[in-house]
């Protein structure tokens, strides 16, 4: 069985980040947001994979390459104009052939491995399979009403939802679901909806199988969601002994158990509480890295403390009063305070930026 992951989307509910890196390479504890799908597909034995891109000079592209450095075979598939999800479900068709096949969001993040699920589906007698997980706010989402564990209808971000069932980005397909897709009309946001395409599977009578997630789920389309994913996926870290080597810990410096600290990295007279996950080349000095942080490749942070947070790489964070709590900083960032009368605030911010004072 094939797999796809869909990755053509503009980001534009993660700007700034998104104007200068595609969503699916935003990184959730220092690894590509589109890294922890293809290691769900992986962990159940899905190598050959399609990644559906808007352009093949996409960053995608060139970061992933072949997928070898990944254990999987990459293939991309273009969708030029972002029409619906079931509009980028039609495209891969030439790459998945007639057989069953997986399609995952690039951009949403399992605890769940689903493992059974995907390696049971192909010899399943289930048409198709949804991955459901109950929500607070069902109205938000594309909403399953679930019999006997069977799917008898779906319906996108309803007024009256029939359960509190979201469905996830988790798909298993059959190739019927191309012939439902051609013949399904685009909705009022003038795109093809998957959950038109899966109601008419349901309609011509075959079963399809609402599997409930385990665990949490995120959905990691705009900056909160980045910085709750990071932290979710910081917190289920196993435990590991505080690293002790002197060339890393020097003068002093307090560091707990659940912190990973990347080669070449330094940290200086500072205090570090895990779970935190650092990268290389990194140099913490005179400052305090509090729990559920990550701090990319070649960061610099001194006299600053900063918690539950993601620091991208090339980041340099120095002399800032106060904490730096729940935030989200791009590559090549530079926070610094002024080093002289007066004390003003000067920002270069890109669109949709957001600043806390």
């Amino acid at each position: 069985m094939k797999a796809v992951i869909l990755a053509a989307g503009q980001g534009t509910r993660l700007r700034p980040v998104t104007l200068t890196m595609p969503k699916p390479l935003v990184p959730v504890a220092n690894k590509p947001l589109i890294a922890y799908a293809i290691d769900v597909l992986k962990n159940a034995g899905l190598t050959e994979i399609g990644i559906v891109v808007n352009d093949l000079d996409s960053p995608i592209v060139t970061t992933l390459g072949d997928g070898a450095a990944l254990g999987v075979h990459l293939d991309y598939i273009v969708q030029t104009e972002q029409k619906g999800l079931a509009h980028a479900v039609n495209l891969t068709r030439p790459f998945v052939g007639d057989e069953p096949f997986c399609v995952l969001l690039g951009d949403n993040i399992f605890q769940d491995k689903m493992e059974p699920l995907l390696r049971g589906f192909p010899d399943s007698t289930d048409e198709l399979a949804i991955a459901l997980i109950e929500v607070p706010d069902p109205k938000r989402f594309g909403i399953a009403e679930l019999i006997d564990g069977k799917i008898v209808r779906v319906v996108e971000k309803p007024q009256n939802p029939p359960s509190n069932l979201a469905i996830s980005g988790a798909y298993l397909f059959r190739k019927s679901i191309f012939d439902a897709i051609s013949v399904i009309k685009p909705s009022h946001r003038n795109e093809l909806e998957i959950t038109d395409a899966i109601q008419e599977v349901i309609n011509s009578g075959r079963p399809v199988q609402g599997y409930q997630l385990k665990g949490w789920w995120i959905d990691a389309g705009k900056p909160d969601a980045i910085i709750q994913a990071s932290q979710l996926v910081l917190g289920d870290l196993p435990y590991s002994a505080a690293p002790d080597h002197p060339d890393t810990v020097q003068q002093g410096s307090n560091v707990s158990p659940r912190v990973i600290v990347g080669e070449n990295s330094r940290i200086i007279n500072s205090v570090v509480r895990g779970p935190v996950i650092i990268g290389a080349n990194v140099e913490i000095r005179n400052s305090y890295v509090g729990p559920y942080t990550s701090i990319g490749d070649n960061a610099r942070l001194e006299n600053c403390e900063i918690e539950a947070s993601v620091i991208m790489q090339n980041c340099s964070i120095t002399s800032i009063t106060g904490r730096i709590d729940s935030s989200l900083i791009a590559d090549n960032s530079q926070l610094t305070s002024s080093a002289h009368m007066p004390a003003t605030h000067r920002f270069i911010l890109a669109e949709n930026s957001f600043v806390q004072l």
